[in-house]
């Protein structure tokens, strides 16, 4: 059984393999992942550190050189690593290319650097005196990534860190951590000196030694919000720079006035896409007045098209879920909602006998707070349908779910689409787009228990959660008759 290896300085350095990877579509084991001795975690640290000693240093004009280079061998690689995505993650070969090309979308953003990374100058704030700011690289950063991204999310953080002077330690997750290695050779390929990226591959013990770490400056962290709330807490605690997203509830709003065509195929797409492992996922359509019963109608009709089978079959919609033990997590939040009176409209876990690691797409209509199906983050291919009486009740539903990553609302009434996007206490949201991620020039992020610090990921809040401001005040004294006359002028 091959051990998936880190990468350090470079190159490929191997681990002794203890923790086991799968092919979801099959259930069979494919490699093992090591778990690296503190001392290990200790060198890759040493090492990013020296490396950040000249990469900090580095013009403007090469990291954008490896930025644009980099960019076009992920074009080039596309279909590799979509590959390896689907192998290790389950998703259809066209959600991981989908995924490849929003991660590319942010490094080309970073390749924008110089723009990005221009300062502020006033002249003349005092008699003689001018103030000018720069942004300084903070040094070493963890990303630390989750399974459901292996390739968008490494890159939306890596892109902006290694932009502005910084080095990475990448820990991708241990459920599918190949593609990690693969972008830091490619990296390696497009011109990054030794040491400036690197793959460090681990558990959760990994983890914390990195959040624990004085040689670890700023941490980047995606995943669920327990999680989430241990990396900041912990990170911050050991004085470090933290931005941690975490989990979700997304609401899709849909209002009487509102094309339920659109609203339907928006809610299979967004609801059981990538078998809905997504952190935007729309988990909740909210119906509003007497629109329940004709969009479940609509909804089911799609529903029962979907094919469901090995993410590098064309024919699949969606492939399996992550592992065996989340397929049966999410079987019985399915198997047990009758038990809290919400009715199953459609029942996809009949699909967890076969071989793998699949559910098939499950419908559940009347999910409310307090039921185990609307409080969770189920995480999986089950959509449910709240039914509210009036446009408040929907807002009032949003606003009291602990999360606030990404919400939407179907209308053809702009006053109440404008209404509703001030009203909402979320951080992303989406008018007649069910999921609303930002494009590159602007940030990710959520509000609530979706985001534990002030800094939302990529885009400009990415570039200034991965520097310190420095303001220089500078003076100089007008010559004296003692010194010597050099022509300069004496008045300002």
């Amino acid at each position: 059984m091959q051990s998936v290896p880190h990468f350090v300085s470079g190159q490929r350095v191997a681990g002794v393999g203890e923790m086991p990877v799968f092919n979801p579509a099959t259930g069979e084991m494919t490699a093992l992942v090591p778990v690296p001795e503190a001392s290990f975690v200790d060198g890759v640290i040493a090492t990013a550190h020296e490396a950040s000693l000249t990469w900090r240093e580095s013009s403007l004009s090469q990291r954008t050189n490896v930025l644009f280079t980099f960019r076009q061998l992920l074009v080039e690689h596309t279909d590799e690593l979509a590959a390896i995505i689907t192998a290790e993650h389950g998703k259809t070969l066209a959600d991981a290319k989908g995924e490849l090309a929003r991660g590319l979308e942010n490094v080309e953003y970073a390749c924008g650097l110089t723009e990005h990374l221009k300062g502020g100058f006033s002249s003349q704030v005092a008699d003689g005196v001018d103030v000018h700011s720069l942004r300084e690289p903070v040094g070493v950063v963890a990303a630390i990534t989750p399974f459901n991204f292996p390739a968008m999310v490494p890159l939306w953080m890596s892109a902006n860190a290694l932009a502005t002077g910084n080095v990475v330690i990448l820990k991708p997750s241990e459920r599918d951590p190949s593609t990690a290695v693969r972008l830091g050779e490619l990296l390696s390929e497009a011109g990054l000196p030794d040491g400036v990226f690197n793959v460090l591959q681990g558990n959760a013990s990994t983890v914390n030694q990195l959040l624990e770490h004085e040689g670890i400056d700023a941490i980047s962290f995606v995943g669920s919000t327990p999680v989430a709330r241990h990396v900041y807490q912990t990170g911050t605690t050991n004085g470090k720079q933290v931005q941690a997203l975490g989990g979700a509830k997304n609401h899709m709003v849909v209002l009487a006035d509102a094309d339920l065509d659109i609203a339907a195929d928006a809610a299979i797409n967004a609801g059981y896409g990538a078998a809905g492992e997504r952190c935007m996922a729309i988990s909740v359509v909210v119906a509003v007045g007497d629109v329940a019963e004709p969009l479940i109608e609509k909804i089911t009709e799609r529903l029962d098209k979907l094919t469901v089978g090995p993410g590098s079959d064309p024919s699949s919609d969606f492939g399996p879920v992550i592992t065996k033990e989340h397929r049966d997590r999410i079987v019985n939040y399915v198997t047990t909602a009758a038990l809290d009176g919400i009715t199953v409209v459609r029942d996809g876990t009949a699909l967890a006998d076969r071989p793998g690691f699949f559910v098939g797409p499950c419908l559940l209509d009347g999910v409310r707070p307090g039921t185990r199906s609307y409080d969770d983050e189920i995480f999986g291919p089950v959509l449910g349908v709240a039914r509210v009486a009036t446009y408040d009740d929907a807002v009032a539903l949003i606003n009291a779910n602990p999360y606030g990553n990404g919400t939407a609302i179907f209308t053809r009434d702009g006053n109440a689409a404008r209404v509703f996007s001030r009203q909402v206490t979320v951080g992303m949201i989406g008018i007649n787009v069910p999921i609303p991620v930002p494009v590159s020039s602007y940030s990710f992020g959520g509000w609530k228990n979706s985001l534990f610090g002030h800094a939302h990921i990529y885009g400009p809040e990415g570039f200034a959660f991965y520097t310190r401001a420095k303001v220089i005040t500078t003076r100089w004294p007008k010559p004296s008759d003692s010194q010597i006359d050099l022509g300069f002028p004496t008045t300002r």
